[in-house]
């Protein structure tokens, strides 16, 4: 998951993502209120999700670990800004959205943060595992 504030990038790899609805098209993701991401997303009301390949593994751990410096974290990372809302979204993904927020619910440690699906890329799909996190380990599902 990513965003801008105030034209610096924020990033965060996410525990909770999932579709919540088709019309409109919404999606919720969980963020962490002790996390710096958290005040960002909610102050900027637009961000991304990045859905990556099994291969790209090294890049959830990467924006899992805290305490990352704010101003090099997309170091040597190739990432595009999303067509509508800027947000980066990271090159050679699965496949990416871009949401508006649409709703934010207080989830004890975490906001739930509803977002309405204002674009989506496919670009790099076909054929890939898709990384998965169970059971504390990164998976693959295999792709088509």
């Amino acid at each position: 998951m990513s965003t801008l504030q105030d034209g610096v990038a924020h990033a965060m790899t996410a525990n909770a993502f999932t579709s919540v609805s088709l019309e409109p098209p919404l999606v919720l993701v969980c963020v962490d209120k002790g996390v710096r991401m958290h005040d960002a997303v909610l102050e900027c009301g637009s961000w991304a999700v990045s859905v990556l390949a099994a291969d790209q593994q090294p890049l959830a751990a990467r924006f899992a670990r805290s305490g990352r410096d704010l101003h090099t974290q997309f170091d040597g990372v190739a990432t595009e800004p999303a067509p509508k809302t800027g947000c980066p979204v990271i090159t050679g993904a699965l496949s990416w959205l871009e949401c508006r927020t649409w709703a934010t619910y207080d989830g004890g440690d975490h906001t739930i943060v509803v977002g309405e699906v204002l674009g989506l890329g496919l670009p790099g799909a076909r054929g890939r595992a898709a990384l998965l996190h169970h059971a504390s380990h990164y998976r693959e599902l295999p792709g088509s």
